[in-house]
């Protein structure tokens, strides 16, 4: 297998972090997004859609979105579990897992990607470009906002997010936690669950992968 990286991306570490979990050792290929190298001839014959992460299997083949990769990882290297460990887990995982990206970390991505200068004309990711919509920027952090508060009491009595394991819906949320501080969004002092919850997650060793 080959995976094709960005350090700085969010959604490549979450593939990274996954890895690291697992314990897996997977040979690695950084994509250069800040000179847009995913929109040249040569990714694009990798990934037409022109995001990172993408996995290559050994026979060519290729998988392009995050939660796809992560399942197939789960296939072959089933330990530890990252997707669930029952049928319930597993939906759970997933659920929860489409809720932060949903209501969390596409709400940060909305304010940041559609504010940050670097991404000019490149509101969003894709082979398509797109203007900033500056109104985008205080929408996106309200709703950003607003899931921190629901996150928060989500987390009250759980030590994770579903079940009593560490799973994909936690590596997520990792992401969009950290990723809100790019849009100078600090967890608010109110919320202790998520604060407890954030330490102990960022202590882990995957997340300094």
């Amino acid at each position: 297998m080959l995976f094709f990286d960005c350090q700085p991306a969010p959604s490549p570490r979450r593939v990274r972090m996954f890895i690291a979990e697992k314990g897996m050792d997977v040979p690695v290929q950084q994509v250069d997004l800040g000179n847009q190298e995913q929109l040249g001839e040569s990714f694009r014959r990798i990934n037409p859609d022109c995001t990172v992460p993408v996995l290559q299997l050994d026979d060519g083949r290729t998988l392009t979105e995050t939660v796809a990769i992560c399942a197939y990882l789960e296939a072959v290297h089933p330990e530890p579990p990252l997707l669930g460990r029952d049928d319930y887990e597993r939906a759970a995982v997933l659920e929860w897992n489409a809720k932060i990206e949903q209501q969390g970390l596409s709400a940060v991505a909305e304010a940041f990607r559609n504010h940050a200068k670097g991404f000019s004309g490149r509101a969003m990711t894709g082979a398509d470009n797109h203007e900033q919509i500056p109104a985008l920027v205080p929408r996106g952090r309200r709703r950003a906002e607003s899931f921190l508060v629901k996150f928060n009491a989500h987390l009250d009595g759980r030590e994770f997010i579903v079940g009593d394991q560490f799973t994909m819906a936690d590596i997520t949320a990792l992401i969009t936690i950290d990723m809100s501080g790019w849009i100078k969004l600090p967890v608010p002092e109110d919320c202790a669950h998520l604060r407890r919850w954030h330490a102990a997650v960022r202590a882990r060793p995957s997340a300094g992968i």
